[in-house]
């Protein structure tokens, strides 16, 4: 067993930001346990587009308010209680809310290495 705070994170690589705000990748490939958890945090009117060619991702909403819109232009608003899964690899937009940011638990599987960085200057958008 072992405890391991947004803190203890903020003091090495595993604390990452972005583009678009914050990721603490709170649990990685390392710890073993065959999936990835992260605190993200996406800032108030910013929009990403992403991609996780090699990891499928479920993001569960603990505060804030934002959208994730997929390629069809289809949006769906999330809010505190809600979750959004990419289980097709699902290329998408994210967007912080308007007055507040998004925060998120999200999880990934296989697990990051957790040092992973996007590059939101690629117009055809970040992946990894």
């Amino acid at each position: 067993m072992f405890v391991r705070s947004l803190r203890d994170v903020e003091a090495t690589d595993y604390f990452v930001e972005w583009g678009s705000g914050t990721s603490h990748r709170l649990l990685t490939q390392k710890d073993g346990m065959g999936f990835t958890v992260c605190h993200t945090v996406v800032h108030a009117n910013t929009v990403s587009l992403l991609e996780y060619r090699n990891h499928l991702e479920a993001c569960y909403c603990i505060a804030g308010e934002g959208e994730v819109e997929d390629m069809q232009g289809n949006v769906f608003p999330i809010r505190k209680g809600d979750i959004y899964v990419l289980d097709q690899h699902d290329k998408h937009y994210l967007r912080g809310g308007r007055d507040e940011d998004l925060i998120l638990v999200s999880i990934f599987n296989p697990p990051l290495k957790g040092t992973e960085r996007h590059n939101l200057d690629d117009p055809s958008g970040s992946a990894y």
